[in-house]
């Protein structure tokens, strides 16, 4: 029995498909340089992309290519994997085109959820992107921080948990993906609080540091630290919890050079560092909930998280000296994320207009100093 009545399959099908741990194979025809840059995990190069496009009708009998398993054929829009589907179907196997192509995989998300006395904490994570976004509910209220995905997503959640969203929260402006906080705001009638700055061109409540924001019997407390950006604020759940944004990751600390000169970038690394003892003086079962993963989230249901201890103990750049510090972030910056500087004015701007948002913001996430 097909997976499938039909012959090329959608974003929402293939997340469907790792929700159920359906075993497929998936190949992908663009080009070794691509799938180098950004692919699906545990998808396989296959080089036909040359023989695609010259329609070869032996394109894959000449590799020997052969699958027990159901096939999906992913390209960069949708078009050479149509013709991958079509040559692999004449092999008798059952192959499908991923609609959209590889850019369709940045809007992939999955759950993972934390449950303490009354308190429910949910991740949405951005399995391509590795960007996560959370849920705050307590006692009917709701919360949430970094709003990654469609509005769509979170009130279904709160309507699930039979939770109002009273506030919605950006750890700072972003330069990886373009905020929906502004969007759920606006849906939902929730108060919509940004880092104290002068920089978005829309109407928020400002967030200064030792803010306390009440989510039902629950507190938040906010506190400024900067580094990855001037604006960049973490956000301590009833002294529990630590929602990091791109302060400090689990494999390490945001990158502070984005739009900066030498100069620049050495003084936000500065900032960085006192910002991270600042976290570091917590007690050491404070639980870090970063904005990022440094790698695609995978269909576990497994919170991205760890105690501060843990961190303390098995990332030695927190433990560096000053000097030490800012010399091993300047030394070991990744590439500049594409399309950057349009995100971050699109996040000043607080709407992205009739743009492509899956074309933008394909890709990995490039906000993490040590990968």
């Amino acid at each position: 029995m097909s997976l499938f009545n039909t012959d090329k399959i959608r974003i929402e099908d293939l997340k469907m498909l790792f929700e159920k741990h359906t075993s497929v194979k998936i190949i992908d025809v663009r080009s070794k340089e691509k799938f180098d840059q950004w692919h699906i995990p545990g998808s396989e190069w296959v080089p036909v992309n040359e023989a695609l496009k010259t329609s070869d009708d032996n394109v894959f009998m000449d590799i020997g290519f052969n699958s027990d398993k159901p096939v999906v054929v992913v390209c960069q829009e949708g078009f050479l994997s149509r013709k991958a589907m079509e040559f692999l179907r004449d092999l008798d196997l059952e192959a499908y085109s991923l609609e959209g192509g590889i850019k369709e995989w940045s809007r992939v998300w999955n759950l993972a959820k934390i449950k303490v006395g009354d308190t429910k904490i949910i991740q949405i994570r951005r399995a391509g992107k590795g960007c996560l976004s959370y849920l705050i509910i307590n006692n009917g209220e709701a919360a949430v921080i970094d709003t990654a995905v469609d509005p769509g997503v979170f009130i279904d959640l709160a309507g699930q948990n039979q939770a109002t969203i009273k506030y919605v929260l950006d750890t700072h402006i972003h330069a990886d993906h373009f905020s929906r906080g502004r969007l759920l705001a606006g849906q939902t009638g929730a108060s919509l609080l940004m880092p104290g700055q002068n920089l978005v061109q829309y109407d928020c409540m400002p967030v200064y540091d030792n803010d306390i924001i009440r989510i039902g019997q629950v507190t938040l407390k906010a506190i400024h630290t900067p580094g990855h950006t001037d604006e960049s604020f973490s956000y301590l759940l009833d002294g529990r919890f630590l929602f990091t944004g791109d302060l400090l990751f689990l494999n390490g600390a945001g990158r502070p050079d984005l739009k900066s000169d030498e100069a620049t970038t050495r003084r936000k690394t500065k900032k960085l560092y006192h910002s991270l003892k600042k976290i570091l003086s917590l007690p050491g079962d404070t639980l870090i909930l970063p904005g990022h993963y440094h790698k695609p989230v995978r269909f576990d249901g497994k919170p991205v998280a760890e105690t501060l201890e843990n961190l303390k103990k098995n990332l030695p750049l927190i433990n560096l000296s000053e000097k030490d510090f800012i010399l091993e972030i300047l030394t070991d910056i990744p590439d500049t994320p594409p399309n950057y500087e349009q995100i971050v004015e699109l996040n000043i701007a607080g709407h992205a207009g009739a743009l492509d948002l899956a074309e933008l913001e394909a890709g990995e996430n490039r906000c993490n100093s040590q990968r």
